[in-house]
């Protein structure tokens, strides 16, 4: 079977799980506030965390734009189970690339199978003053400070957590459980709180050297960082395409295609205007849903309110300085004669 066989028949058993399964659920999901696991349990024995993996580290060799796809395929369906499921991914590919062997060899086989879910903590990566720093101890780091939005709480093993360093960013593979110097605050956020979102506090955390995954150049980071704003991009054409199946073919079909166009082609310095495009016609068409809708979408049993919900998320998720920049220029423009 060639790479491209194998990108069809998994994006082919995506569209079957998230038509079958995530939609019909994703209301329950949202009233319930909770993901079940049922639903990552389907996409682990379906392969999917494991998309990313490289394929010398076993991955199944899916390439990027069918990752982006079956992101956006997820997205359509459940926006909560796959804004979980996508915080994996990171981790994979840190570990894989890193500079720990053993952590690679002990970590990510059950990584790529989903046996072991992890999530991401950016505390110390985030542009500006850090908010989460590493101190060099014997024996390894300590870390201290907070990453205020740390995704998939009791439903993710192990975190994979950056503390800048100087310079430098430390990365390290730690297990995600409260203690005596890890603390979370739950969020209360207006949508996809099935995510259970929350803030990790840490307070002279000891990180040993066996759990150090490596350590990157920041500057580094930020490049590679604005290199990657694709894949976000995928949760607004979901939901966009969501609202575009339950208004019926009409003019946003093509506006979504153009838009799924543009951000695949886009430069690193395009980018960040694609995405702000992807999120402002995200929020459009489900404000267009409401109103064609009628009163009714004001009824928390509705697809309508909850998909205007989380499009408010998406105007404001994985955003950067240039995103809200673009974001607000395209929000505030002159209508058109």
């Amino acid at each position: 079977m060639t790479s491209c066989d194998r990108g069809t028949d998994i994006l082919v058993r995506a569209r079957e799980i998230a038509t079958t399964v995530l939609f019909p659920a994703t209301l329950a999901v949202d009233a319930a506030q909770v993901v079940p696991a049922t639903h990552l349990d389907l996409l682990a024995s379906g392969g999917f965390y494991g998309i990313a993996a490289p394929p010398d580290a076993g991955g199944p060799e899916v390439d990027f734009p069918t990752v982006c796809a079956i992101v956006e395929t997820f997205a359509s369906a459940c926006l909560c189970t796959t804004f979980v499921w996508m915080q994996h991914h990171g981790v994979v590919l840190r570990l894989a690339d890193g500079q720990s062997p053993r952590l690679r060899a002990d970590w990510l086989p059950r990584l790529i199978t989903g046996e072991c879910r992890a999530g991401v903590v950016l505390g110390g990566a985030l542009p500006g003053e850090p908010k989460l720093v590493a101190r060099t101890v014997s024996g390894g780091y300590v870390l201290t400070g907070h990453s205020p939005w740390v995704t998939g709480w009791n439903m993710v093993d192990v975190l994979a957590v950056a503390a800048r360093h100087g310079e430098a960013l430390v990365w390290a593979l730690l297990d995600a459980r409260e203690s005596a110097t890890l603390t979370i605050e739950p969020l209360r956020m207006v949508a996809v709180s099935a995510s259970n979102t929350v803030t990790v506090r840490f307070a002279e955390h000891p990180v040993p050297a066996d759990r150090l995954i490596g350590t990157q150049d920041y500057a580094a980071w930020l490049r590679a960082d604005a290199a990657g704003l694709r894949m976000n991009g995928s949760l607004a054409l979901g939901l966009t395409s969501r609202c575009a199946t339950l208004l019926g073919p009409g003019p946003l079909d093509a506006e979504l295609a153009a838009c799924r166009t543009r951000l695949d082609t886009a430069t690193v310095p395009e980018l960040p205007d694609a995405r702000a495009q992807a999120a402002a016609l995200a929020a459009r068409a489900a404000n267009t849903l409401v109103a064609a809708t009628g009163s009714r979408a004001i009824l928390l049993d509705q697809h309508a309110q909850k998909l205007a919900r989380e499009a408010l998320f998406l105007l404001v998720f994985a955003s950067r300085p240039s995103i809200k920049q673009a974001l607000l220029r395209r929000l505030i423009a002159p209508p058109a004669p």
